[in-house]
């Protein structure tokens, strides 16, 4: 039995941008068919571009579910289907968690549950949020407020499901306190938001980018000193000289590699100090040179993650809706309809914003 919305506000069908090859898309629409006891079929108020969307299409990282397939794992919406255990998110707004664990295997027993293997991944391990409507499985679902603050909108809050939580992730994995100094190593998406969330923790923040624009954004936003890659002779003395003026407490630099540029990896690296914990965010095929040697010499540590559990989603969330992390300035929306578009140019870096995918009620 599935439970639905007046059957006015149900799909018929779904349609959406499908990657049907390297580099190659077209326009499919599809039927959204019988919903499993736990799934939910969303309409998609908007869909975030992540990198990671562009290492699929165009940079020939394999998708888990074969192609053709509908990318896309940033997803805000309204629940408009639900199968018979689900019913209770009908109608509501919410943001759908990039990586959703299936909440019974070994490793999400153990409260490891961003490395479950039967976790399910929007436009990954089937069609995501490039399209009109999403079908997802109803665990782990963020539920968001029908009010919203003012500048704040449903379609701004995708962003929250990766470039907000994975950073959030990241700092609550590194255990940043206030005082400690942080450092951001690429302050686009994912960086900027990070940015936020270490200034809102109390830290000092360094911004590292080669972009004069991110960096501006970041210096506005949280970040006490901004670093041009390029133009700075000796990043490393800067970023020591700031920590030694900071007066800060704790032992180590807290580094955040969230470029996803085999430069900006090897920048973060450089940078470590005694005691240092690096978190690697951001992604990239290519590899680095490193010496590992250093990890030891250092008494460091280094460490991943991927995405951020559906349960750290509601105190990310707060810190948005609280106004500790603001959205509006790091995004820039965009129709569906120029969905192609949008890849081409978040693949070619020419968009300094997290572009924001907005199916329109019509045309689409």
């Amino acid at each position: 039995m599935t439970t639905s919305l007046p059957a006015q506000k149900c799909p018929a069908t779904s349609k959406g941008l499908r990657l049907v090859a390297k580099g190659q898309f077209d326009w499919a629409e599809t039927v959204p068919g019988e919903l499993s006891p736990d799934e939910v079929t969303i309409q998609v108020v908007g869909c975030g571009v992540c990198h990671t969307d562009i290492g699929f299409a165009y940079e020939g990282i394999p998708t888990r579910h074969p192609l053709p397939l509908i990318l896309g794992h940033e997803i805000a919406g309204r629940v408009v289907l639900a199968g018979e255990q689900s019913g209770r998110w009908i109608g509501r707004c919410v943001i759908v968690p990039a990586v959703i664990p299936c909440g019974d295997c070994d490793a999400c027993r153990s409260e490891r549950p961003t490395i479950c293997r039967k976790q399910f991944m929007p436009g990954n391990d089937a069609d995501g949020g490039f399209a009109t409507y999403v079908r997802v499985p109803a665990r782990g679902l963020c539920p968001v407020p029908e009010e919203l603050p003012k500048g704040l909108t449903l379609a701004m809050l995708s962003v929250v499901a990766d470039a907000v939580t994975t950073p959030y992730e990241a700092i609550r994995r590194a255990g940043l306190n206030a005082g400690e100094v942080a450092v951001f190593v690429g302050v686009g998406g994912i960086g900027g938001f990070g940015v936020q969330i270490a200034a809102a923790l109390g830290a000092a923040v360094v911004a590292i980018d080669v972009d004069a624009d991110r960096l501006e954004l970041a210096s506005a936003y949280g970040a006490a000193l901004a670093l041009n890659a390029r133009e700075c002779a000796d990043v490393k003395s800067a970023v020591r000289s700031f920590a030694r003026q900071s007066g800060r407490r704790g032992i180590g630099l807290k580094i955040f590699e969230t470029s996803g540029t085999a430069a900006g990896q090897q920048t973060a690296f450089s940078l470590l100090d005694p005691g240092a914990h690096l978190a690697i965010v951001g992604y990239t095929t290519q590899k680095v040179e490193v010496r590992l040697s250093n990890l030891m010499a250092f008494d460091a540590t280094a460490r991943g993650n991927w995405g951020c559990p559906p349960d750290q989603y509601p105190n990310a969330l707060a810190m948005v809706l609280e106004g500790k992390i603001q959205i509006q300035p790091f995004v820039e929306m965009h129709s569906l309809e120029e969905a192609q578009q949008v890849l081409e140019a978040v693949h070619h870096r020419q968009l300094p914003r997290r572009a924001v995918l907005v199916p329109q009620s019509r045309g689409i």
